[in-house]
């Protein structure tokens, strides 16, 4: 605290990585914004996936060309999880990264996909990191651009059409 008057004092500004407590509450809700990521994809509430992401989201998942803009983005969610049975997105290992209005998170991934019924085996599993890049909106912490890389996969790819 620095002093601001004889007698008083005032807090650090709340944008500063000076203030813990404003840090580990970004932290809090950037994970807490992956994780409603991960309930979002295994739910298919598109809606809660908006809630995600900028309108002019990035997003690279490896294996598939990038994609450009939210709708472009659940467009491709819809069809890809839109034929499970099931599937189980798990995410930990958090390293967030805060700067100001701006952020970077880096988490693991490990995806379980069911579809009954497809010749070759119905789990398909996908482990990877996820590395994202953030921002600040007046509504909460939002993801700008995502990328995916995958690190390893088990089981049969054509459950996801693959």
């Amino acid at each position: 605290m620095t002093p601001d008057a004889p007698g008083r004092e005032h807090a650090p500004d709340a944008g500063t990585v000076d203030d813990p407590i404003r840090h580990l509450a970004d932290r809090a809700a950037i994970v807490d914004l992956c994780v409603r990521y991960a309930r979002a994809l295994d739910s298919r509430d598109w809606q809660l996936l908006r809630t995600c992401f900028v309108p002019e989201v990035e997003v690279e998942y490896e294996g598939m060309e990038p994609i450009a803009g939210y709708d472009a983005l659940e467009g491709v969610c819809r069809n890809v999880l839109g034929p499970l049975t099931a599937s189980q997105h798990l995410l930990g290992n958090f390293a967030v990264d805060v700067d100001g209005d701006h952020a970077g998170c880096q988490c693991y991934l490990h995806a379980q996909h069911v579809r009954e019924g497809v010749s070759g085996g119905d789990k398909y599993i996908v482990a990877g990191t996820y590395t994202d890049r953030l921002r600040r909106m007046p509504d909460g912490w939002r993801i700008t651009h995502r990328r995916l890389d995958v690190v390893w996969t088990d089981g049969n790819d054509a459950v996801l059409g693959g």
